[in-house]
């Protein structure tokens, strides 16, 4: 098999304020013809920095020595003339998050307009025809309605299909894909990853795909490079690597998976919260008077109940209603229906009758880094909370934070710096922290695991059991993962498009789906597949 791209002692290093760093050392691999490579790692192993070096694209900070050749054509060094003609004609990149990639202010036509005039010099109704079969196929329906619509007005697997539509207008022989699964969900994930397969098939182009989800790779992948620290540790083909991994990190990697099961819940637990039959729908407003001309019904007669000591998950796709379900509970945002929180009704309740029950429900984001304010120190992030709700004025706020930080498995010598200084898993920590200073009695978790690595995934699934046994927490877990889900709920609850499908006993609804949704997404998850 002819080598497409072909690395070899690739090093490089970022200098900056004084500070070496080695991003990567010594890496080499090839991608053949027609092949599927994945890197594979942590964040912070290299991946991406091994994927932009092939083209150049790390900036003026970083040192590239060794040797990276396309097609016989060596890359390090190369005039910018001649990776100008490389770049996105040759060799093209999907990247993890595609409203980062795409404009905000442009269409999509205009965006997929100026990859094709800039590359292949077509003009013209050519250039709209061109746009409307890559649209096609990539599985956008009805694309000729999709060309004036920005990427704020898609959802998260239509604008990753309009950046696989931009990376393949130029007809690419190899296509680097750097996360393009992690945000989306399951059944969109799988079809990404179906939509990639069948493409490079058809094309009989080249991949190379990063990621630290090794289920993916081993649904994609021909052959696995698994980086640590900048290095290669690992090399082989898919299936030999899995059935017989020989580097102590590959043995890890392929054992982390979130597994096991949650305390049984106490008998006779108290009922923290519940709904009955809650609604919220958000009217549209038209004309100059702002009429109501519609509504956007997020959720349609929703119940569950969450008790002390029990996990409550919510999934489904993005838009099924999941979050706006929680903040509702939480009365964060109007409803209509009955939500009770420890035996009081909520209904009709102002924010400022609302507030002697905040201390009590505490919420943990997806995003750690975008929810801790990057101007405080962590022990002023931890403690904010205690001098908004005057708790324990017995012990000093400082006192408070060394403990909840010790609990959370933190160096509380860390607490005079900033989350800038710690990586996404000690992030997330650090903002279980800030809701577990309260002690609340109910947490409502969303998506605080999806941002994560597999190995990290797997630590906070064990704190939060580990806090739920000890402190009796009732917890809302809001997820598209359905491994960690089914790791950590006791009851799970399955939304689309505001509906409830199905709802029940972890072990009842995973082993025995009723609704053909459910079905899907069990089989997207467990199976890599779209039922």
């Amino acid at each position: 098999m002819s080598a497409v791209l072909n690395v070899s002692n690739l090093n490089v290093t970022f200098r900056q304020d004084g500070q070496v760093t080695h991003a990567v050392r010594d890496v080499s691999f090839t991608v053949g013809k027609g092949e599927t490579v994945a890197l594979v790692g942590e964040s912070g192993s290299g991946k991406s920095v091994t994927a932009l070096s092939t083209v150049q694209l790390l900036g003026d900070s970083a040192e590239v020595s060794g040797s990276v050749t396309y097609a016989g054509t060596q890359m390090i060094g190369a005039s910018d003339a001649d990776l100008r003609r490389v770049r996105g004609n040759d060799i093209s990149f999907i990247f993890q998050e595609p409203m980062t990639s795409l404009n905000p202010l442009h269409t999509i036509e205009k965006q997929l307009r100026e990859s094709i005039e800039l590359h292949q010099g077509l003009r013209g109704p050519a250039v709209r025809d061109r746009i409307i079969d890559l649209l096609n196929q990539v599985g956008i329906r009805e694309p000729e309605k999709r060309l004036t619509s920005y990427p704020h007005q898609l959802s998260g697997g239509q604008r990753q299909r309009v950046m696989i539509a931009m990376a393949l207008a130029n007809q690419p022989e190899l296509l680097i894909a750097d996360e393009p699964t992690t945000a989306l969900d399951v059944t969109i994930q799988a079809q990404i990853l179906e939509l990639l397969a069948d493409l490079k098939a058809k094309a009989g182009m080249s991949l190379l795909f990063i990621t630290h989800d090794l289920t993916i790779v081993r649904k994609i992948a021909d052959r696995v490079c698994v980086m640590k620290d900048g290095q290669i540790v690992e090399q082989g083909p898919t299936a030999e690597i899995f059935a017989n991994p020989q580097h102590p990190y590959t043995q890890m990697l392929l054992a982390a998976e979130s597994a096991g099961e949650p305390a049984p819940v106490p008998d006779g637990a108290e009922v923290v919260a519940e709904t009955e039959n809650l609604k919220i729908w958000f009217p549209i407003h038209r004309g100059l008077l702002k009429r109501t001309a519609g509504y956007i019904k997020a959720v349609n007669a929703a119940s569950l109940s969450v008790r002390a000591g029990e996990t409550v998950g919510i999934v489904g796709e993005s838009g099924s209603g999941k979050t706006t379900l929680a903040l509702a509970i939480m009365r964060l945002i109007r409803s209509e229906g009955r939500i009770a929180f420890l035996g009081q009704s909520l209904e009709g309740r102002n924010q400022k009758q609302m507030r002697p029950l905040r201390r009590d429900m505490q919420i943990v984001f997806q995003d750690p880094f975008g929810s801790l304010s990057p101007r405080m120190t962590v022990s002023e992030i931890i403690a904010e909370g205690l001098g908004i709700h005057g708790v324990d004025r017995t012990r000093s706020h400082d006192d408070l934070v060394v403990e909840v930080m010790r609990e959370v498995g933190l160096d509380p010598e860390l607490r005079d710096r900033y989350p800038h200084e710690f990586s996404g898993g000690q992030r997330q920590r650090i903002a279980i922290a800030r809701a577990m200073i309260l002690r609340p009695r109910l947490l409502v978790l969303d998506e605080p695991t999806s941002a994560l690595d597999m190995t990290v995934q797997v630590q906070i699934v064990e704190l939060l059991r580990e806090l739920q046994r000890k402190h009796r927490l009732a917890y809302l877990f809001i997820s598209h993962d359905l491994k960690v889900v089914r790791a950590l709920s006791h009851k799970v609850m399955v939304m689309r498009a505001g509906d409830v499908v199905e709802a029940g006993p972890v072990q009842q609804v995973f082993d025995n789906p009723q609704s053909d949704y459910t079905k899907a997404l069990m089989a997207a998850a467990f199976e890599g597949r779209v039922a």
